[in-house]
């Protein structure tokens, strides 16, 4: 059972699809195909049910799964461990960084990084945080810097480097715009504009809501804070957005007996052991978070 083949397993059971996992893995599709067809052979069990486009797990596949992660994961430990002897700080580190930590936080950091640590080769992917979290929670990444969860994952290691304050944000003329402060009240009779509800951010503000008995007349939502503060800027709505983003195209509000913000920090699976490059990218984060 070679790794490569279970590789391509994993990554068609994440995407469902084998145009996707090619690209990924960049292959052809016959070639994934092949290496599926191997292991299947090997198991003496069909591990996908191809209906149309559509790509199922079978029950052999679902027993798989959690295993073909664990031997991969297991792998890059080993390779990851024998590579790091010497004490150097190099090689590959993979990295999954929210959109706005990445426009807002990050540079600084990368630049000091990147400066004092040239051997390493980073391998950024830009995502939402609940993408990187759970790629972090497969052991796909070694790290993911983003807006960490409510919930506390027991597989999982953070810590925050960041506390990000959030303000009721409006066009410069709305109806609201001339008061410093406004109530949960007074924005349940405007149009919102939130995050993504299913975002972590979203939920911070569904949860103040919830917890008042009110509802929210949303027009709208995406998960990207500048595309948001746009559609605010325009007046098809108010929103809670980062403080960092608010600039003279909006007017920010106080919530009435409120302090909102957010945690923004740093990820990774307690059983993926860290690479050289990894902790020396999380000591710079701890010891220089705004280099």
């Amino acid at each position: 059972m070679d790794t490569q083949s279970l590789r391509a397993f994993v990554t068609v059971a994440e995407c469902q699809s084998f145009t996707e996992a090619g690209e990924l893995l960049h292959l052809t599709q016959p070639a994934i195909s092949k290496r599926l067809g191997n292991l299947e052979q090997q198991l003496e069990h069909r591990l996908f049910d191809r209906i149309g486009r559509r790509v199922t797990l079978t029950e052999a596949g679902e027993a798989l799964l959690p295993q073909a992660r664990a031997i991969l994961l297991a792998m890059a430990n080993a390779e990851r461990s024998v590579r790091d002897l010497d004490g150097s700080v190099g090689g590959k580190l993979s990295m999954g960084i929210s959109h706005h930590i990445g426009l807002h936080r990050l540079p600084p950091v990368l630049r000091y990084f990147t400066r004092t640590f040239p051997e390493v080769r980073l391998d950024i992917d830009f995502m939402d945080s609940e993408q990187a979290h759970d790629m972090i929670l497969h052991g796909e990444l070694d790290l993911a810097v983003i807006t960490l969860s409510p919930e506390q994952e027991p597989n999982l290691e953070s810590f925050a480097v960041w506390e990000d304050p959030l303000t009721v944000a409006t066009a410069l003329d709305h109806p609201l715009a001339k008061q410093k402060t406004v109530s949960l009240q007074e924005l349940q009779q405007h149009t919102a504009i939130p995050p993504g509800l299913n975002t972590y951010t979203g939920q911070i503000i569904k949860r103040l809501f919830d917890e008042a008995g009110l509802k929210m007349d949303i027009a709208m939502s995406t998960n990207y804070m500048e595309t948001i503060k746009v559609m605010v800027s325009i007046g098809l709505g108010w929103s809670i957005l980062p403080a960092t983003l608010i600039d003279d195209s909006v007017k920010a509000l106080e919530l009435k007996g409120q302090r909102l913000s957010r945690t923004l920090g740093c990820v990774h699976h307690r059983n993926r052991s860290l690479s050289n490059a990894a902790e020396a990218f999380i000591r710079v984060l701890k010891e220089h978070p705004d280099q």
